[in-house]
């Protein structure tokens, strides 16, 4: 992890970042593929956290990189005003991602490929035909589902990660300005905000408090699945890193073996559970409640298991990340290299490689719809999906460097 001080020049990049949100990326677009077994694998299925705490967390980081540096030269009013500039970009990312997947999935069901309606498949029917709460009453037709679309009021469960991150974002000025007074503000900032997001936990204390939570649909009262208020506290955590708020963890044969603890003795809970009757048991009988591993609330227990995966995964990368790509190392596998080459370039574009793959675990989707699923034909589906990841992020790195700025070669 690294550290910065305010005021200096521009840091190398840290490669551990990149390559594990490149790993996130790969994760993301297997998980968002539908009708993959390939989802048996992922962390999501072995401990409480998932890839979404690993994204957020690097995301934190690479926030810290990109615009604690405007801050440091520019100050607050500059820095904010480069935030801002920023999540104007991913909300419109938000919108046409949108836009282009209804659109992707009402020509698919016109066409009339398969009996299922890929509109449902994404309960996307209220946007098109409206929709009227059986507890509320309220009728939203079409056009109150477009300005809820606009106004981020209607956020189906699909397209709920990139609204958290904007809401995320916003907060970002708050912090560094409470930071300008004292550190310990912005760590009672982040705390409070998760705390008072709790709602379950809340509601077993008996504190009535503000309702930190958005609502999803015009005519429910559904919240979004992720509540920024909360997942804030991860994003926060990889920022305050970074920034040199928080220590660099030592490595040490101790905290090794408390993470291993800790990653390890989740495993009963999780979906590997399910494949064993004595597992079974022990998940009945001694899983944590709900309100400590909510996935909207960002339950404590994920935040906790994520430290010491994040820990693990920090210890193995090893300083500066040398155990990635070992310099000077003889015999080091090119197959190896080529793929956290690859997968670090994928983290360096993680919003474009992103918006791809929420499209492209759609269409792999509807692909093998129209096959019996196979295993070489989803083997076959994650190979390709993972290669046109590795293409957009190369492709946009190219779009990223502005060639047409460079001088003519003869």
């Amino acid at each position: 992890m690294q550290n910065t001080t305010p005021g200096a020049g521009p840091r190398v990049r840290d490669p551990r970042l990149d390559f594990y949100r490149g790993i996130a990326m790969f994760i993301i677009l297997t998980a968002h593929t539908p009708g993959n077994f390939f989802t048996r694998w992922i962390p999501a299925r072995w401990g409480f956290s998932d890839a979404t705490e690993i994204f957020v967390f690097c995301s934190g980081m690479a926030s810290a990189i990109a615009f604690g540096a405007s801050y440091d030269r520019r100050g607050w009013l500059i820095g904010s005003a480069r935030v801002l500039f920023r999540v104007w970009q991913v909300y419109w990312a938000h919108i046409c991602l949108f836009l282009f997947i209804a659109m992707m999935v009402a020509w698919w069901d016109q066409i009339g490929f398969s009996d299922k309606s890929y509109i449902n498949s994404l309960n996307l029917t209220p946007f098109f035909t409206g929709r009227t709460g059986s507890e509320t009453g309220i009728v939203a037709v079409t056009s109150d589902n477009l300005i809820g679309l606009m106004t981020l009021s209607y956020v189906p469960n699909y397209f709920d990660i990139l609204p958290m991150y904007i809401v995320i974002l916003c907060l970002m000025p708050v912090v560094m300005g409470l930071a300008r007074i004292h550190v310990a503000l912005v760590f009672a900032f982040s705390i409070a905000l998760w705390f008072f997001a709790q709602s379950r936990i809340l509601d077993w204390l008996g504190i009535a408090a503000i309702d930190l939570h958005f609502n999803a649909e015009p005519w429910s009262h559904r919240e979004w699945f992720f509540n920024p208020f909360a997942w804030q506290l991860i994003f926060f955590t990889g920022f305050a890193f970074v920034r040199g708020w928080l220590p660099r963890p030592p490595i040490h044969p101790v905290l090794i073996i408390a993470a291993l603890v800790v990653v390890i003795g989740n495993m009963p809970f999780s979906s590997v559970g399910g494949r064993y009757e004595w597992l079974d048991v022990v998940n009945a009988q001694w899983k944590p409640s709900t309100m400590l591993i909510t996935k909207t609330d960002f339950g404590i227990l994920r935040y906790v298991h994520f430290l010491g995966l994040a820990y693990l995964g920090y210890v193995i990368a090893g300083d500066g990340g040398r155990r990635l790509l070992p310099i000077g190392k003889q015999g080091i596998s090119r197959v190896w290299k080529w793929l956290v080459t690859f997968a670090t370039k994928v983290g360096q574009q993680s919003l474009a490689v992103f918006i791809f793959s929420m499209v492209l675990g759609r269409i792999l989707g509807m692909l093998m719809d129209q096959t019996e699923r196979s295993i070489a034909v989803v083997t076959s589906a994650n190979l390709i999906g993972w290669a046109l990841l590795i293409c957009v992020a190369y492709i946009a790195a190219w779009f990223k460097s502005q060639p047409w700025k460079r001088p003519a070669v003869a």
